[in-house]
């Protein structure tokens, strides 16, 4: 029941314009030139990144520039981008700082049972027993599994571990999601 890519969660921005199913999804942030080449230091957000290939399109910046990938290597822990159009570290330079979209109707498809993030915030949390919890607004990346986060109209706060024993069932359709209280789960 875990979601993925983890960019969607609601510290980053989505690029929606409105709420619900966002345009643009964030991959990934550009830092700083790298060499003589136009590349630059990209740290990867996306459960993807091989998606990021060399004549791929991403968007770029918060007016989501198109920009086409012309080349990509590893380096540590993040990529190394090199964009047409750029290729020195002085113009690259401008591109310092700035998120990496993917259009959202480009992601690839999850195994049944999977949920991209954004696809989950929202929802409206309802307990077996029929008690309204409230909705999804944020998911926590704890390492082991993931943790909703279900804030009631009262502003109170529930955190549900992303187990297969608390969440019972995702409606996307009906926009609910269907929770197994386990003791200690509410605030007493």
């Amino acid at each position: 029941m875990t979601g993925r890519n983890k960019v969607a969660q609601t510290e980053l921005p989505a690029g929606s314009p409105q709420p619900g199913e966002p345009a643009f999804l964030v991959v990934g942030k550009l830092h700083r030139p790298h060499g003589l080449r136009g590349e630059m230091v990209f740290e990867i957000y996306t459960d993807f990144p091989e998606r990021l290939e060399p004549g791929v399109s991403v968007y770029v910046g918060e007016n989501h520039q198109p920009l086409r990938i012309r080349s990509r290597r590893p380096s540590h822990t993040t990529l190394l981008l090199a964009f047409e159009g750029f290729k020195d570290p002085e113009s690259a330079g401008e591109l310092r700082n700035q998120l990496v979209y993917v259009r959202a109707d480009d992601r690839p498809p999850l195994p049944e049972g999977e949920y991209y993030h954004h696809q989950l915030l929202g929802l409206q949390v309802v307990s077996d027993e029929g008690r309204e919890l409230g909705k999804l607004t944020q998911i926590l990346d704890t390492g082991a599994n993931d943790v909703y986060v279900v804030r009631s109209t009262s502003g109170a706060e529930i955190l549900l571990p992303a187990l297969a024993s608390v969440i019972m069932d995702i409606d996307l359709e009906a926009g609910k999601m269907l929770v197994h209280l386990l003791p200690g789960l509410l605030p007493e």
